[in-house]
This record gives structure tokens, C-alpha cells and sequence, in this order.
């Protein structure tokens, strides 16, 4: 298992995690502590117990947004997958009556020749 340091807040953190993750865990604390700045900046000097709640909750605020949007996505994924099939039943069908109607001009044609 992997270690990483990380600074969020002024504060120095090791955290353990699996080999390769590094550099995500990296940069996710980095994010973190991107937004605890900001914030600090907008509220100012209000603990950073108080700022870290603050940002872990805008995060998982996003995060609720996201599954919002994903659920509609998935939503809308399955309505034009249904409106794809439907088009492809439509387009076999209109397919099928081409060969019938090609089939019957040929048959009509064939009595012709025959005479």
C-alpha cells in the first residue's frame, strides 16, 4: 500500500493508498484545498474546521448535482435507444415491402416475357 502527503489547509497529511492512486489522491487534496482557499477568501477567518465542512459539503452539493443530470441522461439515453429501435423496426418493415413489391414486378414480368 502507498503513501501520499498532501498540504490542505496549512496542514500537512499522510494518507495512505493503493500503489498507482498517487497522483489522483494527490490531486484531489489539492482541489480540496483549492476550495477551502477560496472559501476562507469569501468568508474569511471563521476556523478551518468550519471551512473544511464548508467545502466538503459543496463537494458532495455538486456531487448531487451530477447524479441529478446523470439520472435525466440515463433517461434520455433510454428514450432514443426505444426511438432507435423503432426506426429500425420501421426501416426492416419499409425493407421487407421493397423485396415484396421487387418480387412482384418480377413475377408480373416474368409472365409477360412468357407471353
Amino acid at each position: 500500500m502507498a503513501q501520499v502527503t498532501v498540504t490542505i489547509a496549512g496542514k500537512i497529511f499522510r494518507i495512505a493508498c493503493d500503489d498507482g492512486q498517487e497522483p489522483h489522491l494527490e490531486s484531489l487534496a489539492h482541489e480540496l484545498d483549492g476550495r477551502i482557499g477560496d472559501m476562507r477568501k469569501a468568508f474569511g477567518e471563521i476556523g478551518d474546521n468550519r471551512l473544511t465542512v464548508m467545502a466538503a459539503i459543496s463537494f458532495l452539493d455538486e456531487r448531487e448535482d451530477v447524479k441529478v443530470r446523470v439520472t435525466e441522461l440515463e433517461a434520455e439515453l433510454a428514450d432514443l435507444r426505444a426511438r432507435t429501435d423503432r426506426i429500425d423496426a420501421m426501416v426492416a418493415d419499409g425493407e421487407d415491402e421493397i423485396a415484396k413489391a421487387l418480387n412482384d414486378v418480377s413475377e408480373k414480368l416474368e409472365m409477360l416475357a412468357r407471353g
